[in-house]
């Protein structure tokens, strides 16, 4: 069940944005100012489920959200405690603007692409160049996708798309065969040999997109051309990690504040299951497949592996708070139970 939350919208932008020339152009928009933020982990719990792990018809596991610990998180005096430079594409889009949320809030340094630099005042308020920075560029535009862009970039997180069927969204050009497959092509071929990891958010059904229900679903060719994205990464020799949600839920969150972004929930789906093969049917939170990009990067067997990922309720008879986040958090030793479990079935 979504949950039901209440929004300011921000409208006022302090940025003034001059032409643009072809290349990505880095944006400086962040002074500094501190977050009220409640806990490093982007979601948590304060209690843990009480009933075991549970397996399911494909054999995957769901693994309950565990409690982590709250500390304040001071931007003032607070530098990333991360080696990592973690370039965001899609930043602003449903699950991007969670994986930007949660990385700022682990104290990991960001870097955004995105066609319009204003969103990210937009979404996540100011934020000081040490943490955050912007690029003015589009993935569909080879020549925005100059070398300056990834400099100091240690991993990516992918997650551009757009909708299945035609809508507003589409406008400028943004169907899925330019977002979903020129878009990763572009960007993939431009990444540096050196870098870590990148993960990419694609989705389910896409090695069906044929069959009966999810030929109905790529009418338009999503799952098409996701599946070509897909297998670009693999080819390009780089070391990737391949994330397919089920059926997205909770949000987008678009035009709201980082503060309601971390206050995010997704109501009594409190446990995630993880499959590999293309055979889970189901929905998940944007929450979860936003930090399960996250953790990706860390977990050194996810390297050149993909997973299916739902969010479902938790067991009868749990006793569980359910009124923060969902999942494992960013509790990384669950999210390697998560995906090792995948593997081995």
């Amino acid at each position: 069940m979504a949950s039901s939350l209440s929004f300011t919208a921000t409208t006022d932008f302090p940025l003034s944005l001059a032409k643009f020339s072809n290349h990505p152009q880095r944006i400086h928009p962040f002074p500094l100012l501190p977050l009220d933020t409640s806990s490093k982990c982007f979601a948590s719990s304060r209690r843990r489920a009480t009933s075991p792990l549970v397996a399911h018809a494909v054999k995957e596991k769901v693994i309950d959200q565990s409690p982590n610990s709250e500390a304040a998180l001071d931007s003032e005096t607070t530098t990333p405690s991360s080696s990592k430079l973690v370039l965001v594409v899609g930043g602003s889009g449903g699950v991007g603007q969670l994986v930007v949320a949660s990385l700022l809030n682990q104290n990991i340094k960001s870097r955004l692409l995105l066609r319009d630099p204003e969103k990210a005042i937009a979404l996540f308020g100011k934020q000081d160049e040490e943490k955050l920075q912007v690029f003015k560029g589009d993935t569909r535009n080879p020549e925005d996708l100059d070398p300056s862009l990834f400099e100091g970039v240690t991993h990516v997180i992918c997650c551009t798309g757009t909708t299945a069927f035609p809508s507003k969204r589409w406008d400028g050009n943004n169907t899925p065969e330019r977002t979903d497959w020129e878009g990763v092509r572009n960007l993939v071929s431009a990444l540096p040999s050196t870098l870590k990891r990148i993960v990419l958010v694609s989705s389910v059904g896409v090695t069906k997109f044929n069959e009966l229900p999810w030929s109905i679903m790529n009418l338009f060719g999503v799952l098409k051309y996701k599946k070509m994205g897909e297998d670009f990464v693999l080819k390009s020799g780089l070391p990737f990690t391949i994330i397919r949600p089920g059926r997205l839920t909770d949000g987008p969150y678009t035009s709201y504040d980082l503060n309601t972004l971390l206050k995010a929930t997704a109501g009594k789906r409190c446990a995630v299951v993880i499959g590999q093969g293309d055979k889970l049917v189901g929905e998940v939170s944007r929450i979860v497949v936003a930090e399960a990009c996250i953790q990706a990067l860390d977990i050194e067997f996810t390297e050149g592996e993909i997973y299916e990922i739902n969010s479902v309720e938790v067991p009868i008879g749990s006793i569980y708070d359910v009124d923060k986040g969902e999942g494992p958090g960013c509790d990384q030793p669950k999210w390697k139970e998560l995906f090792k479990n995948a593997q081995s079935q």
